[in-house]
């Protein structure tokens, strides 16, 4: 068997579901590293990490020419893209941003409702390497180096079983994370500290109030941790 078709066996083996108690454990680290402020202030760059990489997708996906992300201390970011300055291709760009993060969270949840924890964190890890060489400033580099370690050590250390709860819980907290940072942006607009957010830029794209668009990132994100919730706990519930 060649390295190539090993590596692929790996990847591709599938997982047994985790016991309820694996599950709820890693549900309530993820709310712990989400709802705690002072691990808050921490754990949200890997949220601004899926942000940033979530706009970068959406712009090559619709023909746009990325010219680089940068990734702030403060847990602000900001990708830059090149192309048309209005039009479909500009808005689901700009709308990727804060719907970004639910949505991994909910592929993410899929792929461990099939069984692929293993896959899933090597999918992690190449998602994070194509990010890794649009990064344009050391504070970016550092944050996505930082969290490709991380994911790089529980897939080549952990034992199976604690890489599925590893996996288990990077997936929690994308479905938690992403209707927080949400609140998070209308507070910000409430207090008019945010006028150049997405929300504002597609307003004024779109001549909808920036309160809708915040609306509808809520909605996506809120609907991805339900119905990510309902395929984690149905995977559990098969051992039942």
């Amino acid at each position: 068997m060649t390295v190539v078709e090993e590596f692929w066996r790996q990847v591709s083996a599938t997982s047994p579901p985790l016991s309820t108690g694996l599950l709820a454990l890693s549900a309530a680290a993820a709310l712990l590293l989400v709802l705690a402020p002072g691990l808050w202030r921490h754990t949200r760059h890997a949220v601004t990490i899926a942000h940033e990489g979530a706009h970068g997708l959406a712009a090559l996906a619709t023909g746009r020419r990325l010219a680089g992300i940068r990734l702030h201390s403060d847990t602000s970011g900001v990708t830059v893209s090149a192309g048309r300055p209005t039009g479909a291709g500009m808005v689901f760009t700009a709308a990727a941003g804060y719907t970004g993060p639910g949505l991994f969270g909910l592929g993410a949840a899929a792929l461990l409702a099939a069984g692929y924890a293993v896959g899933l964190l090597w999918a992690l890890l190449g998602l994070l390497a194509l990010l890794l060489v649009q990064i344009r400033n050391w504070y970016g580099l550092w944050s996505v180096l930082v969290t490709g370690t991380l994911v790089f050590a529980a897939t080549w250390w952990l034992p199976a079983q604690w890489q599925a709860v590893f996996a288990h819980g990077v997936t929690w907290f994308l479905l938690v994370a992403a209707p927080v940072t949400v609140w998070e942006l209308q507070a910000k607009r409430r207090r008019g500290a945010a006028r150049d957010s997405d929300a504002d830029q597609l307003a004024r794209l779109t001549r909808v109030p920036g309160v809708v668009w915040v609306g509808v990132f809520l909605l996506v994100d809120v609907g991805a941790l339900v119905l990510g919730t309902w395929w984690l706990v149905g995977e559990s519930a098969l051992l039942r």
